[in-house]
């Protein structure tokens, strides 16, 4: 595999570029990528090649129908507005008041809408293809903002100074000197009917006073009565004259003219003379002035009389009085004249600008259709589609020729691209065979340039070294991973570096692992252009290559020293038979040297059985049990062993059904548990516990979905912080008295079962701030009927045997 790396990543540095690693890459990308690439990019050439010569409706080109509504719309506003204006201004013999007014604002209002919502619509347009980066849009842009910025000057100055003539000439009409001319035209015609009025009132009077001094002989002669009346009227230039009851009705009556139709009083004037007042009545349709009073001799008895009045005055008083109320009801309308007009103006000035803004739309659309063609060309060029034809259109002038141009250009391209098409597939083939090589490669592989700065990271790399590739691209080898900087060969006599290889420890997270690390440098030239360096995880290989010395070494120590201890022990427990009883001198010496020749044989032969042990793993019998069983068992041995350590066991209440050997599993939690608690019995050692320190040791399994977890916690001296992984290995310890063995075949039982083994710090709780985490997860594999339980037992006894 690091050959085969080599070789890769070589090529790649020596065609100066960088190489990407795809895990996906595999051999059919050289096949078929290819050609399915190019056919994909001939379609989505040709596919934009006949969208750019499409002149159909677009955000920067409206339809046929469109541009045709909205020129109907355009010229109907602008005969709005004229129409307007010139009913406004008095051109016309429609009077502006104000139904016509808001009528025509109303219409304008209308068309302004539906011009402001096709403007807005094609400014929308616009504005989306601004953003999309559409090509020409900001020139379209530019050209509708020049229009309306030429048409917006004249229009505001239009509607500025038609609104501020208009508000001086109606300021003009309402001036003082004309309301005063109004109002004293009005007062002469009314002080004519007042002094008529006035005389009336005294002639009625007096005739009432005659009446009443004649009341009794008038009241007993009717005839009397309508001559005395007659009298009275002529004497006074009445028109007529009628003494009426309540209800109007003539009783007696004087007319100067017979035909003059009687006008019954109304029962308001009669109710005011009833009063004692003179009740006046204002000319009415036969121009006479009226006046009823009540005759105070002849109860229920009224006197109604009539004055003719000039028709000219009274047709003038009643022109003058319309003529004022109009005038008065004109100036309190004042202000709203001047907002209708303003607004009138104002819409006629809008209406310029919007028809500007659409004209300025449309002419940018005809005018930018060509320039919008010729830019989006070329960026189709600058993409890579040399499919590209731009259509050669007979009245764009010089455009058309720069189109023509534009075509030789992309033909001339196009034949260049093709030649150089061929000799970069091979190139591409290469390319991809070479990642899909190194996809596979479970070696990681660094790239570096003449100044050994990485310029690539294979995914295993990355793995390895726990980097992200996209953080150290580009900086230098000795400040990323400073241990292989130190295999980098210096340069020989010629320039050249030597190649350089060894095995590097490293410190990855938590863990120390070791690599080995192979570096070639490229050579071009007169000097290095780069190199390449590989390196592989060795860790395991590693270990397990001590293991299996460690072996080898415990079966030859457990053979060489096992072979003796069995006479010796012999030896001295005949001794101690034999010749116990002889010995007078000293007797008690003796017993001591032989027991403890016997005890320390028998610790000698229990320590080579752990050697033995160790170098003969049996291979697991898995059967399907209970997991809990190969913890229980332990949990309960070591309670009952140390009562002075707090030990807690926390385990599902439902079986966890495994597939594993129970004895192995059994022997490991034994081992975890005892390691626990001779890591309390170490805390404090040699200056002694801290005071109200108790051991505390926490049994838990966590079942999971496919995997088991079984945790041995304690509160004891705890783990190192540097090269934890190497207590994995035999006969490391950091007890003076521990064999180092315990978690050596741990480790085994593990790996025989599938599992892993994670040694972490203890958690933090309110009675523990320090100790271990040793956690052994095993895999809960598919259960199977190749043992029974019987077999399982015997199996198990077999192998206790050998």
């Amino acid at each position: 595999m690091i050959s085969t790396a080599f070789v890769a990543v070589g090529w790649c540095l020596s065609q100066g570029k960088r190489c990407r690693f795809d895990g996906r890459a595999e051999h059919k990308l050289m096949n078929g990528s290819n050609s399915k690439t190019n056919t994909m990019h001939a379609d989505q050439s040709r596919q934009s090649a006949a969208a750019l010569m499409e002149e159909g409706a677009t955000s920067l080109n409206p339809s046929d129908r469109a541009f045709w509504f909205g020129l109907g719309v355009v010229l109907l506003s602008m005969l709005s507005a004229l129409a307007s204006y010139m009913i406004l201004t008095g051109l016309t013999a429609i009077t502006p008041r104000n139904e016509y007014v808001w009528a025509a604002l109303a219409v304008n209002v209308l068309l302004i809408l539906t011009m402001l919502t096709i403007v807005g619509w094609q400014a929308l347009g616009l504005r989306r293809a601004w953003i999309e980066r559409i090509p020409g849009a900001r020139l379209h842009t530019r050209i509708v903002v020049l229009f309306s910025l030429i048409a917006a000057l004249p229009a505001g100055l239009l509607a500025i100074a038609a609104t501020t003539t208009f508000s001086r000439s109606l300021d003009g009409w309402f001036s003082g000197r004309t309301s005063a001319i109004v109002e004293n035209s009005y007062d002469v015609a009314k002080a004519y009917v007042d002094e008529h009025s006035q005389i009336i009132r005294t002639d009625i009077v007096n005739m009432v006073r005659d009446i009443n001094g004649e009341a009794a002989t008038l009241s007993a002669d009717p005839d009397a009565f309508q001559k005395f009346l007659i009298g009275q009227a002529g004497l006074r230039d009445l028109t007529s004259a009628y003494v009426v009851d309540g209800d109007g009705v003539p009783i007696v009556l004087a007319l100067d003219d017979p035909k003059l139709p009687y006008v019954v009083p109304s029962l308001a004037d009669i109710k005011q003379a009833e009063a004692g007042q003179v009740a006046l009545s204002r000319p009415s349709s036969d121009y006479r002035i009226s006046a009823v009073a009540k005759i105070d001799s002849m109860p229920g008895r009224y006197l109604y009389v009539a004055r003719g009045v000039s028709p000219k005055v009274i047709n003038h008083l009643q022109r003058t009085e319309q003529n004022v109320y109009e005038y008065t009801r004109l100036r309190k309308a004042k202000g709203g004249l001047k907002v209708a007009h303003g607004l009138i103006y104002f819409m006629i000035s809008v209406t310029s600008l919007l028809a500007a803004i659409w004209v300025g739309m449309w002419f940018a659309g005809r005018f930018v259709a060509p320039i919008r063609r010729l830019i989006a060309g070329a960026q189709e060029v600058s993409k890579g589609n040399l499919e590209i034809a731009l259509p050669e259109k007979r009245g764009e002038g010089d455009l058309r020729r720069l189109s023509h141009t534009f075509n030789l250009m992309t033909r001339e391209l196009k034949l260049q691209q093709d030649a150089l098409h061929q000799t970069n597939t091979q190139l591409t083939e290469r390319r991809n065979f070479i990642e899909a090589v190194l996809s596979g490669v479970s070696a990681g592989v660094i790239g570096l340039d003449s100044s050994d700065r990485i310029t690539l990271l294979s995914r295993s790399a990355e793995r390895l070294l726990g980097l992200a590739g996209a953080d150290v691209v580009g900086k230098p080898l000795a400040d990323v991973v400073p241990e292989f900087a130190l295999v980098l060969g210096p340069s020989d006599e010629t320039g050249f570096k030597n190649k350089g290889q060894g095995e590097i420890k490293k410190q990855i997270g938590d863990e120390e692992r070791t690599f080995a690390v192979k570096v070639t440098h490229e050579r071009a030239g007169e000097g290095d252009v780069g190199s390449v360096v590989t390196f592989d995880d060795i860790s395991e290989l590693v270990q397990a290559q001590r293991t299996s010395a460690w072996a080898d070494v415990a079966r030859r120590i457990a053979h060489e020293i096992k072979n003796p201890l069995t006479p010796i022990q012999l030896s001295a427990e005949r001794l101690r038979r034999k010749f116990g009883k002889q010995v007078s001198e000293d007797h008690d010496l003796f017993e001591t040297l032989t027991q403890t020749i016997e005890r320390q044989t028998g610790q000698i032969k229990s320590m080579v059985d752990e050697f033995a042990s160790f170098a003969r793993m049996p291979q697991p019998v898995m059967a399907d049990q209970d997991l809990r069983l190969a913890v229980q068992e332990p949990a309960v041995l070591f309670r009952e062993g140390h009562k002075d350590v707090d030990f807690k066991l926390s385990i599902p209440d439902d079986p966890v059904r495994a597939r594993f050997d129970l004895r192995l599993v059994s022997q490991a939690v034994t081992n975890l548990i005892k390691n626990a608690a001779e890591a309390i019995e170490s805390y404090g050692e040699p200056q002694g516990r801290p005071a109200g320190y108790k051991g505390e040791i926490e049994v838990k399994v966590k079942p999971a979905a496919d995997r088991v977890a079984i945790e041995v916690i304690d509160n004891g001296i705890g783990l190192p912080k540097q090269n934890r992984a190497k207590l994995l290995e035999p006969y490391v310890t950091t007890r003076a008295k521990g064999t180092g063995l315990g978690l050596a075949i741990v480790q085994k039982v593990v790996e025989q079962h599938g599992g892993t083994l994670t040694l972490e710090d203890a958690p933090h709780t309110a009675t523990r701030t320090r100790g271990a985490l040793i956690r052994m997860t095993l895999p809960i594999k598919e259960i199977g009927n190749d043992l029974s339980t019987e077999q399982l037992h015997n199996a198990s006894h077999a192998a206790s045997r050998a």
